[in-house]
């Protein structure tokens, strides 16, 4: 079953048209027809049964039919990741979004070794990979900040588990033993690690759990889905 994300109010009998990008996709790739059946999702009205009304040379036409799911919320998780290479980046959202994040911070540090992404294209695969896995919502994809700025600017009440490989750390797991729910983040850092200011810095920040990923030295992506895949199990909906 083909689902879409669309911006549209979601209705019993409301007709609207897709953008070019997904009415190509469904005239084009997916050759749907007139009265084909698909599942529509906005973040805010749930999952819809829809058909497709029209297939034009410009657009596709949708019509609501009735509710398939109501909307739900997943853990409240943010992923601070430091910018990577754009191939590493685009991997780490894609599973971000399959993984339940609500938000997504990509961070400037001092030892970042990329200093541009397209975050409408990151924007793009969120909204591709939680199309296809199901959830109601698709992440938000934020734009760059500098680490420093991000912690100045720190969400009251939203703990921290900054991945630290600098030694010294508890194992995630333990580390997240008998941690309180509520709002929280993942801290992964770049491919050169965080520099020793910045590691004293946030190993000082009372909201912060250092923990480690294990004994071997791991690339950004893999970090960011082994982190986010531990405290999914111990802490958020893997549990349900």
């Amino acid at each position: 079953m083909i689902r879409l994300f669309v911006t549209h109010d979601l209705a019993a009998g409301r007709e609207f048209s897709l953008d070019e990008g997904q009415s190509h996709y469904l005239a084009a790739v997916m050759r749907a027809k007139a009265g084909d059946e698909l599942r529509v999702f906005n973040g805010r009205d749930g999952e819809w049964r829809a058909l497709v009304a029209a297939v034009g040379k410009r657009a596709v036409a949708l019509q609501v039919i009735d509710p398939a799911r109501p909307q739900g919320e997943g853990p409240d998780l943010d992923l601070v990741v430091a910018l990577v290479k754009r191939g590493a980046l685009e991997t780490i959202v894609e599973k971000a979004a399959e993984l339940g994040v609500r938000r997504i911070r990509p961070v400037v540090t001092e030892r970042t070794n990329a200093d541009h992404i397209r975050t409408d294209r990151l924007r793009a695969i969120a909204m591709e990979a939680s199309e296809q896995t199901g959830r109601l919502d698709v992440p938000q994809v934020l734009e760059p900040v500098k680490l420093d700025a991000l912690v100045a600017g720190w969400e009251e009440g939203r703990r921290l588990l900054f991945c630290d490989e600098g030694g010294e750390a508890r194992p995630v797991l333990e580390a997240l033993e008998g941690a309180g729910e509520g709002p929280w983040a993942v801290l992964v850092g770049p491919e050169g690690g965080f520099s020793p200011r910045e590691r004293g810095m946030l190993r000082a920040l009372p909201y912060a759990t250092p923990a480690t990923l294990g004994p071997r030295i791991l690339r950004a992506d893999t970090a960011a889905i082994t982190a986010l895949a531990l405290w999914q199990a111990k802490l958020g909906d893997w549990r349900s």
